[in-house]
């Protein structure tokens, strides 16, 4: 009996400092691999899932500036009254297509119209007076030459002509103010556009410098965006802008840059402008764009989430190579944050299996199974972990 419980605590024993090893190597390869360095996992293993192992792709990519923001008309016009009354007609309402010169509204108008009626009269009394005193004045000069009349005579006509002209510039004036006032009492559209708002009913008494319609010309839509000052050298005039807003797809161009950097956001303003003629596009609708500085026609493409940082702050990738993890260090080009994807200049090559997403803790030399499709992945030894999730990838795993 005394035998028998010796050998259990010999036994317990040996099993505690087996746990306490193992326990001691996992830590070891964990601390490893925290630190950023791929190492440590040679007696480990891990099971994978197909969608968490890709092989680099040859693809087109674009290096661009992203950019978000509302779109708005490149041409908004507030109508004001340009003088108080009433209003006898409202003929356009909002929404409608407008062109330019078409009557919009109409001011009562009698009182106005009387005023140019008897501008136009005094003009005509001007310009009489004006012909009668030039004929004075001929005479006078005439028998001045005779010497029937003193030159105080001829005087007294260039005066009375002076004045007579100053009398008709002065009727002309207030004819040309009455026809003004005349033509203001007809709101005419100053472009082509569309209604956006109407603030005036028939009948309605308008004071002078009122809003009575606003008009935008919807067939160039802008919008201005916020481009990180660290990005706005690479952004230019006549650059090609890719849009997405609504379920649709779209281009516009860089249509200005603004010169200075705002103080407080340390971002340029860029404006883009995207053509609208069919009206399809709406003022004020969300879009999110890039901004296409250059193309890349067949770049070696990875998903983002292929990339790991090394303990020295340099890319890396876990490639799979005899069934075990290799760590191949990478030099990174373009990325594609819309689409997840990463160029990568070099360091991989086509065919390589690459590890991606985040499928736990791995370490260089950890042996790598890839479940069947279908299968849940199982996590294998001190390697902790199967697939989690799904990472989009070109062209799957193999």
């Amino acid at each position: 009996m005394q035998r028998t419980v010796s050998f259990f605590r010999a036994a317990s024993a040996a099993a505690l400092v087996a746990v306490a090893a193992a326990c001691s190597r996992d830590a070891d390869a964990a601390a490893g691999e925290a630190k950023g360095g791929p190492g440590g996992g040679r007696n480990a293993g891990v099971t994978l899932a197909p969608a968490n192992v890709a092989s680099p792709q040859r693809t087109p990519m674009e290096d661009a500036v992203a950019v978000t923001g509302n779109l708005a008309p490149i041409e908004r016009s507030e109508l004001r009254a340009r003088l108080e009354g009433d209003l006898t007609g409202v003929y356009v309402r909002e929404g409608e297509p407008v062109r330019a010169g078409q009557l919009l509204a109409q001011f009562q108008a009698a009182e106005e119209a009387g005023n140019q009626r008897s501008a136009a009269a005094d003009v005509a009394a001007a310009r009489s007076e004006l012909s009668t005193a030039e004929w004075n004045l001929e005479q006078s000069r005439e028998l001045l030459r005779e010497g029937a009349i003193p030159e105080r005579d001829v005087r007294l006509a260039q005066q009375t002509t002076a004045a007579a002209r100053a009398r008709v510039a002065a009727a002309e004036s207030r004819l040309r103010s009455s026809a003004e006032t005349v033509s203001d009492t007809r709101v005419l559209a100053p472009s082509t556009g569309v209604i956006e708002t109407r603030s005036v009913n028939p009948g309605e008494h308008v004071s002078r410098g009122a809003t009575m319609f606003t008009l935008v010309k919807g067939d160039v839509l802008e919008l201005a965006a916020a481009v990180p000052e660290r990005q706005a050298l690479a952004v230019q005039p006549g650059q090609q802008v890719r849009f997405s807003a609504g379920g649709r797809e779209f281009t516009g161009r860089v249509a200005r840059v603004n010169p200075s950097v705002d103080a407080a956001t340390r971002a340029v303003r860029v404006y883009v402008q995207v053509p609208n003629a069919d009206g399809s596009l709406r003022a004020g609708t969300f879009a999110t764009g890039r901004i296409v500085s250059r193309t890349v026609s067949d770049a070696l493409v990875l998903p983002i989430s292929a990339l790991r940082e090394g303990e020295d702050g340099k890319p890396f990738v876990y490639r799979i190579e005899n069934e075990e993890l290799a760590v191949a260090p990478v030099t990174v080009g373009l990325r594609d944050e819309t689409k997840g994807l990463a160029q990568i200049v070099g360091g991989v090559a086509e065919g390589d299996r690459i590890v991606i997403g985040n499928v736990g803790m791995l370490g260089r030399g950890m042996k790598v199974r890839i479940a069947e499709p279908g299968a849940r992945g199982g996590g294998g030894g001190g390697g902790g972990g199967g697939a989690q999730g799904k990472a989009a990838a070109p062209g799957g795993g193999r």
